[in-house]
């Protein structure tokens, strides 16, 4: 990069003078750096350290001073879960010198043009995705297997430009041409002495619209954005976006990943979280719909990222299967897509974007904080040359494969156009403020109509931390793969109960505690070779047989049911996120469900009469379709939606009686004050 430097006898720098970040446009790219601008900031931070590479997110080194972690995809093998392991590293820039500098001033300063590059396309083209989409929707979706799943694929490009000049470039153009973004930043690390002579350097620069996790003062935050409206070339207009707000698909969406990640805000705050939203946010030729989730937490911050990889906004829910997927339909590896940025500063110290040496501050990972956005509008420079700019497209039972196509190509466009990869056009990039128009405030607060207080309204402990466990019944609830367990745990907590959860696979004795939950989980019920479906089947009849109380949801009444003699059929259409008003047992009550299969209300299968299930003689309760709902007898119950979801307005109600059957406690009429 040619820029003139600072003669050596120049005076005190004056208030607008910014040495550390001359010194990253004058390096030759030996010097690991950050520039970062935060959503609403009037300041660039400019960071520089030292570059580490750890093998595990505990490994991060916590040891005083502010760490920028980069975090990819392969880390999901951290909590068991099936990934396509390309051995890119966690890498680390540990912040030993820092400085703020105006958004003006930096503007001024950074390249005003992008490097040249040259555009290659998508790796995979348009009909070979839209393709990839479809077996998605019929071979996944449409199998049980989950709700959604997020596709990659990349743009490809190639530049002969340096490595600075080139993320200099591209951060100052997305400074420029985007808004709205959560994180716009440009990260160069070359690989630490140590790593092999081949290691490759890591650079990259993006825009991102969307926070993983916030950790602060015990408060941790979550940021779920989904649904998606591309704005026309002439700008976005009132009746679009209002277009978009009452779109089912786009709604559905939204609600699914809301789920998803308040299923890790049960695992991570003892109080379960709330929602706060929804909001609309506004970036340069795109919107999208979010939500705030909160709640408190002790958790090291690390150990709260590895609960929490990664966002279903990214890969697709339940999660662990949502991995299994995309190891399936993805060829390639994600390298750092759908990872996050981690950026730990010491708390109470002087921040990290102060204009003097950062230094040890504090050894106590607890007296960290945490901003984590997602790894998500971002360009990447490689080796040699070449560029990728990966984007993907979320997919639902109601997808268009063409509309999903054309959702990858708008979610690439704004990085692509800022950094002059493909033409920007002729339209402005935000021609009308849409949070302004009349209806849209509307339309967003109406989306809250359809979700349960529960978890909308503050609990009784939503500013404090229990310290005592509850003393009601002990409840052991088997996860099956779908951490829709987690909100479940809490729920019976709040009505009182002590409350544990064991994985299927690691369960010892189904018959110790009062009450035995089997939980959901994706998959066909009807597949005896699958070792979830059989462990559901045997403990079902352990705790029967012993005439133990008994609760199956979702995945596990669907195995009940199959085992009283309904049959158990794939239904014409999934019904994945979506909320019903249900028939249990005489009372309406609205729930949100996610299932591929029902069982049906039809004559018992006569060779299923004998099993001791059969014999229980159980009471159904069913829909217009007829499609179980739940079923009920002496000591068991068991119901297909989704109690514990937000999307059911009714749901802790009808847990609330569900469990006071199965362990056979008359109701009384002060438990409906659990409902709110």
């Amino acid at each position: 990069m040619s820029r003139t430097p600072r003669s050596a006898g120049s005076a005190t720098p004056t208030a607008t003078s910014h040495p550390l970040l001359d010194r990253v446009l004058d390096s030759d790219g030996s010097l690991p750096f950050v520039l970062l601008r935060r959503e609403g900031g009037t300041e660039v931070e400019v960071l520089v350290g030292d570059v580490v590479d750890a093998e595990l997110l505990g490994d991060i080194p916590l040891d005083g001073a502010p760490v920028l972690a980069v975090v990819p995809f392969r880390q999901a093998h951290e909590r068991g879960f099936t990934v396509h392991d390309d051995g890119v590293p966690l890498r680390c820039i540990v912040v030993r010198e820092s400085e703020r500098v105006s958004v003006a001033d930096a503007i001024a300063v950074l390249p005003p043009e992008p490097v040249a590059a040259e555009p290659l396309g998508f790796d995979i083209p348009d009909a070979e995705y839209a393709g990839i989409v479809r077996r998605v929707i019929d071979d996944e979706i449409g199998r049980g297997a989950g709700a959604n799943f997020v596709v990659m694929r990349r743009f490809e490009a190639r530049t002969d430009a340096a490595p600075v000049a080139t993320l200099a470039s591209w951060f100052r153009a997305l400074l420029t041409h985007e808004v709205g973004s959560y994180w716009t930043f440009a990260v160069h690390a070359p690989a630490p002495a140590e790593s092999a002579p081949a290691a490759e350097a890591l650079s990259l620069a993006g825009a991102t619209p969307e926070r993983h996790l916030t950790l602060h003062d015990g408060v941790a935050r979550m940021n779920p954005i989904s649904g998606t409206y591309r704005h026309p070339a002439t700008g976005p207009t009132r009746d679009g976006v209002l277009e978009f707000l009452r779109d089912t698909k786009e709604n559905e969406e939204l609600f699914m990943v809301v789920d998803e990640e308040m299923k890790m805000m049960s695992a991570l705050c003892p109080d379960g979280g709330r929602i706060v939203g929804p909001y609309l946010k506004q970036m340069a030729r795109l919107s999208h719909t979010e939500y705030l989730l909160e709640g408190r937490t002790t958790l090291d911050p690390r150990e709260a990222l590895r609960l929490t990889m990664f966002a279903p906004t990214v890969t697709g829910s339940p999660m662990e299967n949502a991995c299994t997927v995309i190891t399936r339909h993805e060829t390639r590896p994600r390298g750092y897509y759908s990872g996050f940025l981690a950026l730990f500063e010491p708390d109470g110290a002087r921040g990290p974007a102060d204009s003097e040496p950062a230094g040890p501050v504090a050894a106590n990972p607890g007296s960290y904080s945490l901003d984590a956005p997602i790894l998500i509008r971002t360009a990447y420079l490689h080796d040699g040359g070449r560029v990728t700019v990966p984007a993907g497209a979320t997919l639902v039972r109601h997808s268009v494969p063409e509309h999903e196509v054309a959702e990858t190509r708008a979610k690439a466009a704004g990085v692509l156009a800022s950094l002059g990869l493909v033409p920007r056009g002729a339209g402005p990039d935000v021609a009308v403020d849409l949070n302004a128009q009349p209806g849209v405030a509307e339309a967003l607060a109406a989306r809250n109509g359809q979700l349960a207080e529960f978890w909308v309204r503050p609990q009784d402990a939503v500013h404090a931390v229990p310290t005592t466990a509850p003393t009601g019944p002990s409840v052991v609830i088997v996860d099956h793969e779908d951490q829709f367990t987690t909100m479940l745990a809490h729920q019976l907590r709040h009505l009182g109960m002590n409350t544990r959860m064991v994985r299927w696979d690691a369960v010892d004795d189904v018959l110790a505690d009062d009450l035995l939950v089997l939980g959901p989980g994706p998959g066909d019920p009807r597949d005896q070779q699958d070792p979830r479906i059989a462990s559901i089947a045997r403990r079902i009849h352990e705790r029967v047989a012993a005439g133990r109380p008994l609760l199956a949801v979702c995945l596990s009444h669907q195995v009940l049911a199959g085992l009283a003699g309904f049959p158990i059929r794939a239904l014409p259409a999934p019904r994945q996120g979506v909320r019903l008003d249900a028939d249990v047992f005489g009372t309406t009550a609205a729930i949100g469900y996610y299932n591929t299969f029902g069982a049906q209300l039809t004559t018992i299968d006569a060779a299923a009469a004998a099993d001791p299930v059969a014999r229980l003689a159980l009471e159904p309760s069913f829909d217009g379709d007829g499609v179980l709902t739940a079923l009920r007898g002496p000591g068991v119950a068991s119901v297909q939606g989704h109690l514990e979801s937000v999307l059911s307005a009714d749901g802790l109600t009808v847990l609330d009686a569900l469990t006071l059957h199965v362990l056979g406690v008359p109701a009384e009429p002060s438990r409906a004050r659990h409902r709110s």
